[in-house]
């Protein structure tokens, strides 16, 4: 839990700092007693990796030469041969480590190949800065704003195994509705949430509310913004904390700590929490709502008074490219087998591609909450929060502007609700892929759109399809379901 410092930490803000040079964020360091710093970068797939050097080592040297290691360990980066890499810590990102016991500096460093002295074409970081430029370079706007709904599981305990004569899982909960009727040796005291009805009952149903709430501390405590916390809608103890928006780099950043904060807070509380989109059968998965807006000079280009849901002509043609784009999109935006656990049709996920306001059976949202010009944005809501937020935010920017450099009309919304629509009438609909293969298909046949102004590259595009086929894809395939015994055993 948060100790008393920690919160004395919060309330002072004495844990972030705006820090934009390498002397300042030394001699920070050194004025809050830090022992030691800890360097995290994200490998291709999404994850913090991090490397720890005592504060002594903390040069202003270390900010221009980097700190070596080993590109080959690193899951989608270098081969044997040419595994020597280095990181070049961003002095900008620095903030006291809200994990750590032992005082520790936080920094998040880009990926340099130390012959070049460049940015790594692979590093999930230097892309979602390249979109940013590329984004200017356009002339279109001047920056996009992101807020990602982050949804995910605490789960008291999980059990699971794959080998050659096994396949299995077992999670637990206290808060599952399955235990409603368990005898446990002690009062089974029930307020629990019954499947599909976690939103939002108060405590005791709500058995996580000091949890949440321990995270948001931290993560205030790491600089991020926080606008809400509350139970989500599935059993056994579904959540969501919602942070402020921000320009697309700096919140890829937050989304990972996010993430960090998150899983170590309930690994404190002696729980689990987990990303994974659907990880219980028959209740609703988790998934990674995207909010998103395009400003120019200060003034929201997505909002007009006079359009569809207060959009303008411009947001239109950006979530044209969104539409016809999602196909693809989805090799980022929803990158795992499982995520297309939750993005089932006919099982209230949002597969259909389509958009209208209020409505959160399309696969774009208008959020119709404020009239404020400045609040005017869509809610992309297939994506899922496996995704790496660096690839995926900036593989939907280019998206968007790929609408709006060919202007693709995504045609007039749909306002009824999808699920009830006649068998005829869904049929006409597009869906996004149904399978992570797919998506990969669709991302091989188009993808030129990510490589407009050298944002992704064409090795990153094969490196990523190559990984996904061989380590989730066919891994998945090659091995027995435990339900195929339920089904065929007696074939």
């Amino acid at each position: 839990m948060i100790t008393r410092e920690g919160r004395e930490a919060v309330r002072t803000g004495i844990g972030v700092r705006a820090l934009t040079k390498p002397r300042e964020v030394i001699a920070f360091a050194r004025e809050q007693g830090l022992a030691i710093v800890d360097l995290k970068f994200v490998d291709l797939l999404g994850t913090w990796q991090h490397v720890s050097i005592p504060v002594q080592e903390l040069t202003e040297d270390a900010f221009e030469e980097g700190i070596g290691f080993d590109g080959s360990s690193i899951r989608g980066f270098q081969h044997i041969h040419e595994s020597d890499m280095i990181l070049i810590p961003d002095p900008t990102t620095a903030v006291v480590d809200p994990i750590c016991e032992v005082p520790t500096l936080s920094l998040i460093c880009d990926v340099y190949d130390p012959v070049t002295h460049q940015p790594y074409s692979r590093d999930p970081r230097y892309i979602a800065k390249k979109a940013e430029r590329y984004l200017i370079q356009t002339g279109i706007a001047d920056v996009s704003y992101w807020g990602p709904e982050v949804e995910f599981f605490i789960f008291d305990n999980v059990r699971y195994d794959q080998n050659a004569y096994s396949c299995y899982y077992f999670i637990d909960s206290e808060e599952g509705i399955w235990n409603s009727g368990r005898d446990q040796g002690r009062p089974n005291l029930g307020h629990r949430p019954r499947w599909k009805e976690g939103y939002f009952p108060v405590p005791p149903v709500d058995a996580l509310q000091d949890l949440r709430s321990e995270i948001v501390l931290r993560l205030i405590q790491a600089g991020i913004e926080v606008e809400a916390h509350h139970h989500e809608v599935a059993t056994a103890g579904q959540c969501e904390i919602d942070i402020r928006y921000d320009s697309l780099t700096r919140q890829a950043d937050r989304v990972l700590m996010y993430k960090y904060i998150v899983k170590n807070v309930a690994r404190a509380y002696g729980r689990t929490a987990t990303f994974m989109p659907k990880p219980l059968f028959g209740d609703n998965g988790s998934g990674m709502h995207t909010h998103q807006s395009l400003w120019k000079g200060g003034r929201n280009l997505f909002y007009d008074e006079r359009g569809y849901a207060g959009l303008s002509e411009l947001a239109l043609y950006y979530i044209g490219g969104l539409l016809y784009h999602s196909p693809a999109l989805m090799a980022f935006c929803a990158p795992t087998t499982n995520s297309y656990r939750r993005l089932v049709p006919g099982y209230e996920a949002p597969v259909n591609l389509v958009y209208s306001k209020r409505n959160r059976s399309a696969a774009i949202r208008i959020p119709m909450i404020s009239a404020s010009p400045k609040a005017k944005r869509l809610e992309y809501r297939c994506p899922d929060p496996t995704a790496n937020p660096y690839l995926a935010f900036a593989a939907m920017l280019m998206a968007g502007l790929d609408g709006i450099r060919r202007r693709i009309d995504p045609g007039p919304p749909l306002e009824a609700d999808l699920y009830e629509l006649p068998p005829e009438e869904l049929q006409k609909i597009r869906q996004v892929p149904g399978s992570l293969e797919e998506a990969l298909k669709a991302l091989e046949a188009d993808h030129e759109f990510l490589l407009q102004g050298g944002v992704f590259t064409p090795d990153v595009i094969e490196t990523w399809i190559e990984l996904k086929r061989k380590r989730e894809v066919d891994a998945v395939r090659l091995r027995p379901h435990p339900y195929e015994f339920y089904l065929y055993y007696d074939a």
